[in-house]
C-alpha cells in the first residue's frame, strides 16, 4: 500500500495523499506519508528537545516526578492518538499537532508567557501559538534550502487554529484576539501563506486541543496530589468525581493514598475520552461532513464534550486554579520566575552585546530587535534562564 493511503480512514479525516502541500516543494518520501514526515521533523527539532527542561506547573528542579512540558506533551499525544483511532482520523497528523502544540511556550510556563507579553507589549506582545508557528516556519535551522521545518499546510493550520477560527471571513479578529488583534507572528505569516484563519481546523487539530485539556486536568491532579497541595477527598467534593472515588473505595478498601490517586486519574482520563468520542460521533452524525473541508466549513467545532461533561471539566479547572495554580507556594515561585525573564529582557535591550552573536539585533529596527530578544528568551529552558541570570546579575532567586 503506498505511503499515505489507509482504507480505514474516515471520509472526514485529513488524507496525507491529498495534502495541500508544503510552502517549499519537496519530493515525497518513499516510505512515509506527508503527515508522518511532519511528525518525525517535530520530534527531531531542537525546540522539541528543549521541552524536557521547561516548566509545566512546577519548575523542573523541584522534583523528578512532576510533569515537564515534554512529559505533558507526550501524554497529550497518547490521548490524542487514542481518540483519533476511535474516530478513524489520521493518527500521524493528530500526533504531530499534539507534539507541536507547546513548542512556543517560554520557560516557566504561563508565568513566562505573561512576563514576555508585558516586555513585548509595545511591539505586539507575546503569544505562544504564534511563537510555535514562528519556530516551525522560521527559527528552526536544520535544512539548507529553507528556514523552519517546511511542514504541510494541514499541520500549520492545525497549530494555529486548533482552538477555533482567529478571524471572520472579512479578516476581522474574533474571540480572544478581538481586543488586541492577531499576533504579529501569525498575521505576518498568513499574509504570505493563507491558512484560512476564518475557518475551523481539521478534526485532527480539534482532537489534539481536547486531548490537551484532558491531559491538563488529569495530570495536574496527579501532580497536585503528589505535591500535597490537596487530597483525593478534597476532589471528592466535585459530584461526578465523588462517584469515581466511591467506586474505587468499594473495590479497593484501605487502598494507600498514592494508588488511590493514581486510580482516580486513570478513571478520569477514561471518562473524558469516552465522553469526547461519544459527543463527537453525535456531532458528526448531525453535520454529516463528507470531507476534511466540510469539517472546516461546518461553522462550529465538531469535537467536544457533552454539556454535562463540559461542566465537570470546567469545575475541575476551577478547582485546580484555586488549589494549585494559585497556591501560595506555586505563586511565589512563578512571581520570581517572571522577574528573572523581565530582568533578562531589560538587560539584553540595554546591552545587546550580552547576547550570543547570532541573536544580536545589530541590523534590526527597534521593534525587530525587541522581537529577536523575545525569541531568544522564549527558546530558553528553565535552567538556562537561571544560568543566564546568574551570569549577568549579582543575585538570582532560588526557584523552589
Amino acid at each position: 500500500m503506498p505511503a499515505g493511503t489507509d482504507a480505514s480512514r474516515a471520509v472526514y479525516a485529513c488524507d496525507p495523499a491529498a495534502s495541500r502541500g508544503r510552502l517549499h516543494p519537496e519530493p515525497p518520501s518513499r516510505t512515509r506519508s506527508a503527515f508522518r514526515r511532519d511528525c518525525d521533523r517535530v520530534i527531531h527539532s531542537t525546540a522539541f528537545r528543549r521541552l524536557q527542561y521547561k516548566t509545566q506547573v512546577f519548575v523542573v528542579h523541584e522534583g523528578d516526578h512532576f510533569r515537564t512540558r515534554l512529559t505533558h506533551t507526550l501524554e497529550v499525544a497518547q490521548i490524542a492518538r487514542a481518540v483519533a483511532r476511535q474516530l478513524r482520523l489520521d493518527e500521524d497528523l493528530t500526533e504531530t499537532l499534539a507534539l507541536a502544540h507547546d513548542l512556543g511556550h517560554p520557560p516557566y510556563g504561563h508565568a513566562g508567557e505573561h512576563a514576555l507579553d508585558e516586555c513585548l507589549r509595545d511591539v505586539g506582545g507575546f503569544d505562544h501559538n504564534a511563537q510555535t508557528l514562528r519556530i516551525l516556519t522560521e527559527l528552526e535551522h536544520r535544512y539548507p534550502a529553507f528556514d523552519g521545518l517546511n511542514l504541510t499546510w494541514e499541520t500549520l493550520e492545525g497549530v494555529v487554529k486548533h482552538n477555533g477560527p482567529l478571524t471572520d471571513r472579512a479578516g476581522r479578529p474574533v474571540g480572544r484576539y478581538q481586543a488586541r488583534g492577531l499576533p504579529v507572528g501569525i498575521a505576518g505569516y498568513a499574509a504570505g501563506h493563507d491558512l484560512e484563519l476564518w475557518s475551523h481546523a481539521s478534526l485532527e487539530a480539534q482532537v489534539a486541543a481536547l486531548a490537551d485539556d484532558i491531559a491538563y486536568d488529569a495530570h495536574d491532579i496527579d501532580d497536585g496530589l503528589r505535591a500535597g497541595l490537596f487530597a483525593v477527598d478534597d476532589l471528592a467534593t466535585i459530584a461526578p468525581i465523588a462517584g469515581i472515588v466511591g467506586r474505587i473505595d468499594r473495590a479497593w478498601p484501605g487502598l494507600d493514598a498514592s494508588r488511590r490517586g493514581a486510580e482516580l486519574v486513570r478513571e478520569l482520563i477514561s471518562l473524558l475520552i469516552d465522553a469526547v468520542v461519544a459527543e463527537t460521533r453525535r456531532r458528526l452524525a448531525d453535520a454529516a461532513p463528507a470531507s476534511a473541508d466540510d469539517v472546516r466549513r461546518a461553522g462550529r467545532a465538531l469535537v467536544g464534550f457533552p454539556q454535562e461533561v463540559a461542566a465537570l471539566e470546567a469545575t475541575i479547572k476551577a478547582f485546580l486554579f484555586e488549589r494549585m495554580y494559585r497556591h501560595p507556594r506555586v505563586m511565589r515561585v512563578m512571581r520570581d520566575a517572571e522577574g528573572v525573564l523581565r530582568d533578562l529582557f531589560a538587560r539584553y535591550r540595554a546591552r545587546p552585546q550580552d547576547l550570543p552573536p547570532e541573536w544580536r539585533p545589530d541590523d534590526a529596527d527597534d521593534a525587530e530587535a525587541a522581537r529577536r530578544i523575545g525569541n531568544f528568551i522564549a527558546g530558553m529552558t528553565d535552567r538556562f534562564a537561571l544560568m543566564e541570570h546568574a551570569r549577568l546579575f549579582d543575585s538570582t532567586p532560588d526557584l523552589r
